[in-house]
């Protein structure tokens, strides 16, 4: 066996070693959750029968409590990352589970975890089944176009110019202009940042 093929085997197990650990420690906590790129939902068991009245939920920009009126919360704390409270709900299904819907404040990240202080995920495993760039929402789009247009190109000329003359020979060569290539850099970078988006259908214009 090659020192690859040994390598690629060790690592192997490694991300499965990880993979176990992290479902172990995801299947321990009082809840279930689940998120796509501008919300997460949170499913909190409680006794069955339980009505709405005996729950005590607080849902604020960077905390969470759920728990039962007179008992210590089934789970409280700091959120790893602010939310837009007008836009978060609660519910109560079956009078059994608490359903919590949360809307992410930066809706182009992934969370690592629900509560900072609880086990994290490994974000760069993520295989969101939709998560393209034509599914953003318009307040994302408008986030990735401001990054785009205030990243700033390494290669465009201080000289006015200079960088008039720059642009005109790349017009005749058919080539995108100062402009255009900092948009694309800016582009690339975000998808450095985010891989879990399909840029493939991108247009830079």
């Amino acid at each position: 066996m090659s020192d690859d093929e040994h390598g690629s085997k060790e690592q192997e197990a490694r991300d499965r070693a990880d993979r176990e650990r992290e479902a172990q420690e995801q299947a321990a906590l009082p809840y279930r959750w689940t998120q796509e790129l501008g919300e997460v939902d949170i499913t909190v068991p409680v006794p069955k029968g339980t009505r709405g009245r005996d729950l005590l939920v607080v849902i604020q920009k960077k905390k969470l409590s759920v728990g039962l009126k007179g008992k210590e919360p089934i789970l409280s704390g700091d959120l790893c990352k602010e939310i837009k409270v007008e836009d978060s709900t609660w519910t109560l299904e079956d009078q059994q589970s608490v359903l919590i819907h949360l809307e992410k404040l930066n809706k182009v990240e992934w969370w690592e975890n629900v509560l900072s202080h609880h086990p994290k995920i490994d974000t760069r495993k993520i295989q969101p089944e939709n998560s393209k760039l034509s599914d953003l929402d318009g307040e994302t789009r408008g986030l990735v176009e401001k990054m785009m247009v205030n990243s700033r190109f390494s290669l465009l000329l201080d000289n006015s110019d200079a960088h008039l003359k720059f642009d005109n020979q790349q017009r005749q060569l058919g080539k995108p202009t100062s402009d255009e290539l900092k948009k694309m850099e800016a582009l690339q970078k975000f998808q450095a940042a985010h891989p879990e988006l399909d840029f493939s259908k991108a247009k830079i214009s």
